[in-house]
């Protein structure tokens, strides 16, 4: 099944910004065998874990977020830019290549012991992904690891974020 995820996701040149190659996930949502796939290889991974919460990051780490939160019987959470959430936020800053960004979580989104996961699409740098696990472990939720359908691992995020605590399908 993870070939046939390999063989959907395709490549985008130049996007986007020139000299980046994109990893195209939406053939393999469009496909709902595949992304049933997906969803289920990912789940098994994390069944057993005693995942209490899942967080979704901004945007299409909603997309894997929520069917993973169903299956494994945990709640959902999401993590967005500063500004859309509608509750009390607290706030993660993080770096950028070219400059900083902030991620935003609802101040009530985790009991202290929770065990949290925190899902993505694609794993590049690990910025973005760190700084929910920052926001995770502020609310004294225990972080129990973070789920990707890809990880870019030339790029050092999985390095980054420690390869023990890190789970992706798929590796380039």
């Amino acid at each position: 099944m993870l070939d046939a995820v390999r063989a959907a996701i395709r490549d985008v040149p130049d996007f986007p910004k020139p000299g980046v190659v994109f990893k195209d996930i939406t053939p393999v949502l469009s496909d709902p065998i595949l992304f049933r796939g997906v969803i289920d290889a990912l789940a098994g991974r994390w069944r057993g874990e005693r995942i209490h919460k899942i967080i979704g990051i901004e945007s299409r780490g909603f997309v894997f977020a929520a069917p993973l939160a169903y299956v494994l019987g945990a709640g959902l959470t999401i993590v967005r830019k500063p500004g859309k959430l509608p509750w009390k936020t607290i706030r993660e800053a993080y770096a950028l290549e070219y400059g900083e960004a902030v991620l935003e979580l609802h101040d009530d989104a985790f009991q202290p012991g929770e065990r949290v996961l925190v899902v993505d699409d694609v794993l590049a740098t690990g910025g973005t992904a760190e700084a929910a696990g920052r926001l995770v472990e502020r609310q004294r939720a225990q972080l129990a690891g973070y789920a990707f359908v890809v990880d870019l691992s030339f790029l050092g995020g999985s390095a980054r974020l420690g390869a023990d605590k890190v789970h992706a399908l798929l590796r380039y």
